[in-house]
């Protein structure tokens, strides 16, 4: 067994677990969606953060400019840049797959408050901590964005690395596309902007960005056994917080139907 066959065996029983979630069950309405949202869209963010610091490793982006030492590394997270942070944003124009969720949001109604409050925070110069810590920021996403920094402060490429090519949104299941697909038909077309997202976003990690993460993985770690279980703690840390995540928003969930 290869050092990414080990990976992927031992993370197999998190990602079913993770897959077949009563979460999925639970989605049968707008206002479950919209509570979802609301959650998960600080997944979506942390995983830009992954995605830049990788740039910022891999990539020069400082000036003076230097060539990077590894091209294929370089060429490899430039590709996925590109889409992940200006993509076709189906209005002839171009945006992150962050804002294209964000914009999913708006239109079926989901509350932006504690995204657009956290963001705002940062830019004004507070801390990590110090934006999380607001009271609008949703319980359970705290320590699933705590694990993710944990990680990239911790400063291993290969965890980075890692955390970046384990933890895309592969980990929503095609009943969860088939579950929005009919709330939209219901909804009269309020989530129409989600369609997209999960079209261009989910459908880009597993048939293009998916297998460039593997690439680079398995360029960063090579044949160093070290590095290789570092790879692998990130990967299953990264699985077990996105697992809680999905724990928190489904009592929410509860909480909002039940209130």
């Amino acid at each position: 067994m290869n050092y990414l066959e080990r990976i992927e065996a031992k993370l197999a029983p998190h990602r079913e677990g993770l897959l077949n979630h009563r979460l999925y069950r639970e989605i049968d309405r707008l206002a479950s969606i919209q509570v979802f949202m609301e959650y998960h869209v600080f997944a979506v963010w942390d995983f830009m953060s992954l995605l830049k610091v990788l740039q910022r490793k891999i990539c020069c982006v400082d000036i003076p400019w230097v060539p990077p030492a590894d091209l294929q590394g370089c060429r490899l997270i430039n590709e996925i840049v590109l889409a992940e942070e200006s993509d076709d944003d189906g209005r002839g124009g171009f945006g992150s797959h962050f804002d294209l969720y964000h914009r999913s949001m708006r239109q079926c109604g989901a509350n932006t408050t504690p995204i657009d409050s956290f963001l705002a925070s940062l830019r004004q110069g507070a801390s990590l901590q110090e934006a999380l810590e607001s009271p609008v920021v949703p319980a359970a996403a705290r320590p699933f964005v705590q694990q993710t920094f944990q990680i990239i402060e911790a400063g291993n490429i290969c965890a980075i690395a890692s955390a970046f090519t384990f933890g895309r949104e592969d980990l929503l299941p095609d009943v969860f596309q088939k579950i929005v697909d009919e709330l939209n038909v219901q909804a009269g077309g309020q989530l129409e902007e989600f369609k997209y997202y999960l079209e261009r976003h989910i459908g880009l990690d597993g048939d293009e960005h998916g297998p460039m993460a593997t690439r680079l993985l398995h360029s960063l770690c090579g044949t160093d056994n070290a590095q290789w279980e570092r790879a692998e703690a990130a990967a299953v840390n990264s699985l077990i917080a996105r697992r809680t995540l999905w724990d928190g928003i489904s009592a929410a969930i509860g909480e909002r139907i039940a209130g």
